[in-house]
């Protein structure tokens, strides 16, 4: 199969190619800096700095489409929010329009996404059927969705991963997470009983295969694993796969005026389930954070 990745370059995207390169897919990937790319990734992947490269010639099975600039990391200005969306929703459309001049058009499209489109809603069940909210967060993935569903009228089989907070020691949240909580500075986030809804990369990356080659899953799909935990249960979880306590608490009061909008992203939550990957069979290998914890180098 060969594959049109954007992210790329990404703590999940680098995995995902090394992961697709071992089944013995051909991959192009679409990066702002392929000297960069080229190093990351290897003389096996070819690089392209433009979809402009996108020619007559060049024939693509599926396109994977992970770009997005981090979301937490910077103060959410008008500018920054900007830079999210261009980042996110620019590339989509760029994507698709470049499909609709296509003469050969690719089978599928998978298209990121994240469960904070569904907003903070507490400890109610949450699958991809529930209704969609609408702050920054919540607007940013919607609109990053339907930039993406027009590929679906073209005959492109179009699915939308909604992902949840992704698993693993070399990146994300969990790299940033370990060093305070091996110092023993691991700490509960206000009341603790907002639900983390999470996946460990390793069923993120199957799910991505599985829903590549699965014609029958389009749509929205829930990249989570089957059992969501509390922020306090999460805190425990890591303290104890790490044989530390995490007795602090940070209140809610201390972090809100230093990151504005940005705070729902860590004092909100959601319980979302993966429904439809589940009623599609797929299996995950670590459901239960204890176990994704203890493995959390495991690809």
């Amino acid at each position: 199969m060969h594959v049109l990745i954007t992210g790329g370059t990404g703590f999940i995207g680098q995995a995902l190619v090394a992961r697709l390169l071992r089944r013995g897919d051909e991959l192009t990937v679409l990066s702002r800096d392929p000297p960069k790319a080229a190093a990351l990734l290897g003389n096996r992947v070819r690089i392209w700095d433009s979809l402009g490269q996108w020619q007559d010639g060049a024939i693509f099975d599926a396109i994977i489409n992970l770009a997005g600039e981090p979301i937490i990391d910077r103060p959410w200005t008008a500018a920054r929010k900007q830079v999210l969306k261009d980042s996110r929703i620019g590339i989509t459309e760029q994507l698709v329009r470049t499909m609709q001049a296509a003469t050969h058009k690719p089978r599928v499209l998978l298209s990121g996404s994240a469960i904070g489109i569904y907003g903070n809603t507490g400890s109610d069940d949450i699958d991809e059927g529930s209704p969609t909210a609408d702050d920054f967060a919540a607007c940013l993935c919607r609109d990053w969705e339907r930039a993406a569903e027009p590929a679906d009228m073209l005959g492109v089989r179009t699915v939308l991963l909604r992902t949840g907070l992704v698993l693993h020691e070399s990146g994300g949240m969990l790299k940033k997470m370990r060093m305070p909580f091996q110092l023993g500075l691991g700490s509960r986030l206000g009341t603790g009983r907002q639900m983390m809804s999470w996946i460990h990369r390793h069923d993120y990356l199957n799910a991505v295969q599985f829903l590549l080659d699965n014609a029958e899953c389009r749509g929205a799909f829930n990249l989570t694993a089957p059992r969501p935990v509390s922020n306090a249960e999460f805190t425990c979880a890591l303290a104890e796969s790490l044989n530390r306590k995490a007795l602090l608490v940070t209140p809610e009061w201390l972090l809100k005026p230093v990151l504005g909008e940005r705070s729902i992203l860590l004092f909100g939550g959601q319980n979302v389930i993966p429904a439809k990957l589940s009623d599609a069979g797929f299996a995950f290998r670590y459901p239960y954070l204890a176990d994704a914890l203890d493995n959390a180098g495991v690809d």
